[in-house]
C-alpha cells in the first residue's frame, strides 16, 4: 500500500526546503532502490528500516527493496485559500488526495525571510491553516446535507446520514477538526465520498533555527503545548540542515557531517516513521535470494490482508502462511536454520501479522 502524504503550510515557512531534503535523499539512494519523481512536486522517499538491511547481509539477495512513502509538496496555503484565495482550491484540492499532512510551521527568526502575518506566531499559523481547512469542510457538508434533506424525507437510510452530516457541520462550526468527531465506521459511511480535510492526521514539523536544533525553543514549545490534547507528534528540526544532509551521497561524509551537529540520526528519518505510528501502520519482510522486501501494512491485519499488498490473487487464494519472527531469523542466519530449530510456524487465515514478521504465503491460482 502506497502511503501518500503532503506537506502544507504557509508561505515561507521550509516546506519546499523539507521536501527538497526528501527528494535528495531518495536521490542519494537512487544508485541501489528505486526512486522516481512523478511530478516536480511530488516524489517517493524509501522508508528507512536497518531491519532489512539485517535481512539482506544474511539472505544475499539479488535486490532489495524499501518499502515507501510518497511525498507531495502543496503550495502554500494563505488566509482565505477556503475561498479561492492564492492557489487556494488546488491546494485544498491536493490535500484531498493524501492520508495524512505533514503541517511545516515557522519556529525560527529571520529578517531575511519574508513574512506576510506579523510577529513570529506559530500557534497562530497553526490555526489560520486549520480554519481554512475546517471552512472548506463546513462547504462540503453543507452541500451534501441540501442534497440528502430531500432524500432522508422518504429513506430511512438517508435520516441516519443526514443526522451525522448535521453533527459534522456542528463540531466545525466550533471550529474543530471532524477526526476528533470520533465516528464509528458506520457513521463514516456519510461523509467518505467527501475526502474531509479535517478528518486525516496531522504531523507538525517545528522549523527551527540552526541553535536550537537539539533543544528546541519557545516557539516549537509554544505549537507543542497548543497540540498536546489532539493525538498529534510534533517533530523538532532544522530543514536547511535536513536538506544539506540529503545531499550527501558518500555515507562516511554523511556521517561525518551529522556528528559536527551530533545528530544520531537524520531529523527526516524520525519524521518518516511518526508518520509510519500516527497512521497505524506496520512493516513485515519477505526474504529470498532474488530479493529481500519490505512491505506496508496495517496494524491489526490478518495473514490473507498482508497477503494482498504483494498482489489480490495471494488473498483470494491464501492457504497458510509460513512465518519467522524477525529476532529468530537474525539470530539462527536462515529460513532453512529456523525451520531446523522449530522457529517457523505455519500460520492461518485469523493470524495476525506482527511488525517485523518475514513470511512466506501459499495460494491457489
Amino acid at each position: 500500500m502506497a502511503l501518500k502524504a503532503g506537506i502544507v503550510g504557509l508561505p515561507n515557512v521550509g516546506k519546499s526546503t523539507l521536501f527538497n531534503a526528501v527528494s535528495n535523499s531518495a536521490k542519494a539512494q537512487a544508485s541501489n532502490y528505486r526512486f522516481c519523481t512523478i511530478e516536480p512536486n511530488t516524489g517517493l522517499v524509501n522508508v528507512p528500516d536497518a531491519r532489512l538491511n539485517k535481512l539482506a547481509e544474511l539472505v544475499l539477495p539479488d535486490r532489495i527493496v524499501p518499502t515507501q512513502i510518497e511525498i507531495v509538496d502543496i503550495a502554500g496555503l494563505v488566509r482565505g485559500a477556503s475561498k479561492g484565495e492564492g492557489l487556494g482550491n488546488k491546494f485544498l484540492a491536493n490535500i484531498r488526495e493524501v492520508d495524512a499532512i505533514i503541517h511545516v510551521v515557522r519556529c525560527f527568526e529571520d529578517d531575511n525571510i519574508l513574512r506576510d502575518e506579523g510577529p513570529i506566531n506559530p500557534v497562530s499559523d497553526k490555526e489560520i491553516i486549520e480554519t481554512e481547512l475546517q471552512l472548506k469542510d463546513l462547504e462540503s457538508v453543507e452541500k451534501k446535507m441540501q442534497r440528502t434533506e430531500k432524500m432522508a424525507k422518504t429513506d430511512p437510510k438517508m435520516k441516519t446520514e443526514l443526522e451525522t452530516l448535521i453533527r459534522c457541520k456542528k463540531h466545525l462550526e466550533e471550529g474543530k477538526n471532524i477526526i476528533a468527531l470520533g465516528l464509528t465506521k458506520e457513521e463514516k459511511s456519510a461523509i467518505d465520498d467527501l475526502f474531509l480535510l479535517t478528518d486525516k492526521h496531522i504531523l507538525y514539523v517545528a522549523n527551527v533555527d540552526e541553535a536550537s536544533m537539539h533543544t528546541g525553543n519557545k516557539y516549537s514549545e509554544a505549537l507543542i503545548e497548543a497540540v498536546k490534547n489532539e493525538g498529534n507528534e510534533v517533530i523538532v528540526m532544522t530543514n536547511a540542515i535536513e536538506a544539506q544532509i540529503a545531499e550527501f551521497e558518500n555515507p562516511e561524509d554523511k556521517a561525518m557531517f551529522m556528528e559536527e551537529y551530533k545528530m544520531v540520526e537524520p531529523a527526516l528519518d524520525r519524521l518518516i516513521h511518526s508518520t509510519y505510528k500516527l497512521l497505524n501502520l506496520s512493516t513485515y519482510f519477505t526474504a529470498g535470494v532474488q530479493e529481500v522486501r519490505a512491505w506496508t501494512i496495517e496494524k491489526g491485519w490478518k495473514a490473507p490482508q498482508a497477503a494482498s499488498v504483494i498482489h489480490t490473487d495471494f488473498e483470494k487464494g491464501f492457504i497458510k502462511a509460513e512465518v519467522i519472527a524477525y529476532d529468530d531469523f537474525l539470530k539462527y542466519g536462515s529460513e532453512a536454520a529456523c525451520r531446523e530449530n522449530g522457529r517457523l510456524r505455519i500460520e492461518g487465515k485469523e493470524y495476525l501479522v506482527q511488525d517485523g514478521d518475514v513470511m512466506h504465503f501459499r495460494f491457489n491460482v
